[in-house]
């Protein structure tokens, strides 16, 4: 089977939703939109009152929210190189 057609059956049973043109597991994005809320939120708490600390606090936990998501949600897309010629 392939790739186009294992895409198109994950769309028909609505396991994917369309995002910037691309199609996105929507247990990944609901996985990596809850981690990266908690990280961001959770640093911005903890953080000192004191001006630019808030900030940069919830900066670097948005960082690691990503870091995180990225490790534990890999891509499932593949490329496949055609020669022009085929």
């Amino acid at each position: 089977m392939s790739n186009k057609n294992r895409v198109d059956k994950q769309a028909e049973k609505g396991e994917n939703i369309e995002v910037w043109e691309d199609l996105v597991n929507i247990k990944d994005l609901v996985l990596c939109l809850f981690i990266s809320s908690v990280t961001t939120l959770g640093a911005y708490l903890i953080a000192p009152s004191e001006p630019p600390k808030p900030l940069v606090y919830g900066l670097i936990g948005a960082v690691i929210g990503f870091v995180l998501s990225s490790i534990l949600v890999r891509p499932k897309r593949t490329f496949r190189y055609v020669n022009g010629e085929e």
